[in-house]
């Protein structure tokens, strides 16, 4: 994401949030000594980054229900083969293709992967806004599911991608088997970014996600195989 989008972002946040000034740099790509600390849990492989300068580690913990920024600046939601049937019945539609006619929209993107290769993505996504078109794609928007009170009218069977906030992931092939990579997105949307000198405050919630990721990423692999989504290397 371009610093300018971040930084304005970041604006937006500190008119409700104190945001910490090292949190702040880093996110603006003002510090550049950041070494890569890889844990593994489960079967997931975490990327934490680590500020060699300050020695501290960028952390994360979820503010909810006193924050739903993720939701109300929500910029796409891919679904999954399961998502579409889950929140299709949610929405009391009889037929799957009733549910895909009246509420997504099939979108294609651009993105770097983490070794730098472009990765043309094309998927299936719920639409934001009723009358969301092609050219809201990307854009940050309030979500139609968020209620007044900051609860999701679609919870438990929200999308998949929601329960991975602010977290991003990737599959690497390596000697005939998938590891499971996966590392903050920086948007400077979230206020639940800390520093730490210590590892050991997130690590029961890496434990917690851990299940969540590797869940997801099976889920996106058979989604793709199913046809309702394709990821292209460029």
């Amino acid at each position: 994401m371009p610093h300018n989008e971040i930084e304005h972002s970041m604006n937006l946040l500190r008119k409700n949030w104190r945001v910490d000034p090292i949190i702040s740099d880093f996110m603006l790509g003002k510090i550049n000594k950041v070494d890569d600390y890889v844990i593994k849990i489960n079967k997931v492989i975490f990327h934490i980054p680590f500020l060699t300068q300050f020695k501290k580690f960028v952390l994360w913990k979820c503010f909810w229900p006193d924050c739903n920024n993720c939701c109300d600046r929500q910029g796409r939601l891919p679904l999954t083969s399961d998502d579409i049937i889950l929140i299709g019945k949610k929405n009391k539609y009889p037929q799957t293709s009733d549910f895909l006619n009246n509420e997504t929209l099939v979108t294609t993107w651009n993105e770097l992967s983490p070794h730098g290769q472009n990765i043309m993505m094309a998927t299936v996504n719920l639409k934001r806004k009723s009358h969301e078109t092609d050219s809201d794609d990307g854009k940050h928007m309030k979500c139609r599911f968020l209620d007044q009170k900051g609860y999701c009218m679609l919870h438990p069977n929200r999308p998949s991608v929601c329960y991975l906030y602010p977290f991003s992931v990737w599959l690497e092939n390596k000697k005939n088997s998938i590891n499971v990579h996966s590392t903050f997105q920086f948007t400077g949307d979230c206020p639940g970014f800390y520093t730490s000198r210590k590892i050991n405050p997130i690590k029961n919630i890496l434990h917690q996600y851990s299940t969540i990721i590797y869940n997801y990423c099976m889920d996106s692999n058979r989604t793709s195989r199913q046809n309702f989504s394709s990821m292209v290397f460029n």
